[in-house]
C-alpha cells in the first residue's frame, strides 16, 4: 500500500504513514543536534569541531551522560572508574575463547554485553541511582570484548587490560599486544569521539524503545548493538573499505574515477555517500578527510587516500552527492591496523556513551512508545473448514 492511501479508517486518526518515520518527532533531547543544512553536528551544546580538537572522548561520555563537561576532579574520578571496570568476567572470556572463530565480531559483541548483566553487582536493576554505573561498566568493557575476539580468532593470547591509560590507548594495547604511540593513540581517541552520539539514528531509538519499558540497560544496549549490526545503518565503513580493497587488489590498472562510473551505471549502491539527515558535507567526515590524508602518508596507504578521492569527487559531479562518516573513517581505521569487519565494533565502543546517554535521559521523563499501524490486510473472512481449503 502506497503512502496516502486509507482504507475504512478515521483519516482525523490515521492521516497518513511515514515510511521510515520520517519527520516524525518522537523524543526531546540534550544529547545532540544535527543541522543537516549546515552540516553541524552538536553534542549537548558543543560543536564536534570543538570536542574534537580539545577533547577526550572520556570528557565526552561524562557530557553525554551529564549534559556538562567534567571538573578535573570529576574526570579524574570517570577515568579512574573506567580503568577499574576494564576487565571481564572469566565466563565471558570463556564464551569468547569458545565461540566459532568465523563468527561475526558484532554477533559475539552483542551476545557478550548481553552477558555482561549477569555479571555486575546490580544484575542490570532498573535503578536511576545505578545507570552511570552501569554505562560506565559497559563502556569500559566492550573495548575489552572486541580485543578479546579478534586475538582469539587469530590464535593469539588475550591480552589483560591495563590498569592506565585512556580507552583508545588501551584498547590498541588489548588489539595489537603493545603499547601505541601517541599519534595512533590520537587518531583513536577522535574516532571515538566523531562516532559517540548522533540524534535519533535506528540504533539509538532502539536503545530508548528498550528502556521506555523500563527494561535493563544491558538490555536496550545489547538491542541496540542488533541494531547497529545492519549494513543499512552500521556497517557501511566496511563496505566503503571493501570497495577500496576491490581496487587494491591490483593498483597497476586501478582507475577509481571509471571504476565509480560504472557501478553507477549499473545502478550499485556506492557505501559512505549521502545521509538521511545531512544535505552537504558530513562535518565528521570533514575532521576525518585530513586525518586519513595524513595518516596514509605516514603509513604508506596514499593510493587508499588518492582513490577515496577520485570517488568523491566523481560522486559529487556526477550525482552530487557528499560523503558522510563511514567514508574516511574507513580508510583511518585500515590504516592503523584494523581489520574491516571489526569497523563497526569499534563505532560500538564509540556510540555506547550516547547510547546510554539516551537511556537515562529516556528513563527521568518516560513515556512507554506505542505507536500505531495501519491494518491493510482482509476482514471478516468465513471460516472455511481445514478439508474444504
Amino acid at each position: 500500500m502506497s503512502e496516502g492511501i486509507h482504507t475504512g479508517f478515521d483519516e482525523q486518526q490515521y492521516p497518513h504513514i511515514n515510511r521510515g518515520l520520517d519527520g516524525i518527532v518522537a523524543f526531546s533531547t540534550t544529547k545532540s543536534f544535527i543541522d543537516g543544512q549546515k552540516g553541524e553536528l552538536i553534542y549537548s551544546g558543543y560543536l564536534i569541531d570543538t570536542l574534537a580538537e580539545n577533547a577526550t572522548f572520556e570528557e565526552v561520555c561524562f557530557l553525554l551522560w551529564n549534559d556538562r563537561l567534567p571538573n578535573a576532579e570529576e574526570l579524574k574520578g570517570l577515568e579512574k572508574l573506567l580503568i577499574e571496570n576494564r576487565e571481564l568476567p572469566q565466563p565471558i572470556l570463556d564464551y569468547i575463547n569458545a565461540t566459532d572463530k568465523d563468527a561475526e565480531p558484532m554477533a559475539v559483541l552483542r551476545t557478550a554485553v548481553s552477558m555482561l548483566a549477569d555479571f555486575n553487582d546490580t544484575k542490570g536493576k532498573f535503578d536511576p541511582t545505578l545507570f552511570e554505573g552501569q554505562a560506565i561498566a559497559i563502556t569500559a568493557k566492550i573495548p575489552s570484548i572486541i580485543a578479546a575476539f579478534d586475538r582469539v580468532r587469530h590464535d593469539k593470547e588475550v591480552v589483560a587490560p591495563l590498569k592506565e591509560g585512556s580507552t583508545a590507548f588501551n584498547f590498541l594495547y588489548m588489539l595489537n599486544g603493545e603499547k601505541p604511540g601517541e599519534q595512533a593513540e590520537k587518531t583513536m581517541d577522535l574516532c571515538l569521539i566523531l562516532h559517540a552520539e548522533h540524534g535519533m539514528n535506528a540504533s539509538t531509538f532502539t536503545c530508548r524503545t528498550i528502556c521506555a519499558t523500563q527494561s535493563d540497560m544491558y538490555s536496550a544496549v545489547t538491542g541496540a548493538i542488533g541494531a547497529l549490526k545492519g549494513p543499512l545503518h552500521g556497517g557501511a565503513n566496511t563496505a566503503v573499505m571493501n570497495t577500496l580493497l576491490e581496487l587494491d587488489k591490483d593498483p597497476d590498472t586501478a582507475d577509481a574515477v571509471e571504476f565509480t562510473k560504472k557501478k553507477l551505471a549499473n545502478k550499485e549502491k556506492i557505501s559512505g555517500f549521502g545521509h538521511r539527515v545531512y544535505k552537504t558535507f558530513d562535518p565528521r567526515a570533514r575532521l576525518l578527510q585530513k586525518m586519513s590524508k595524513d595518516l596514509s602518508e605516514e603509513t604508506g596507504h596514499e593510493e587508499l587516500y588518492e582513490w577515496s578521492m577520485d570517488m568523491l569527487n566523481t560522486m559529487k559531479s556526477e550525482k552530487d552527492i557528499d560523503p558522510n562518516v563511514d567514508f574516511f573513517s574507513a580508510t583511518v581505521y585500515y590504516s592503523i591496523g584494523i581489520q574491516p569487519d571489526l569497523f563497526t565494533c569499534i563505532f560500538t565502543m564509540s556510540r555506547v556513551s550516547g547510547w546510554t546517554g539516551h537511556f537515562m535521559e529516556q528513563a527521568a521523563n518516560n513515556r512507554l512508545i506505542r505507536p500505531r499501524a495501519l491494518y491493510v490486510g482482509e476482514k471478516h473472512l468465513d471460516w472455511v473448514p481445514v478439508e474444504e481449503r
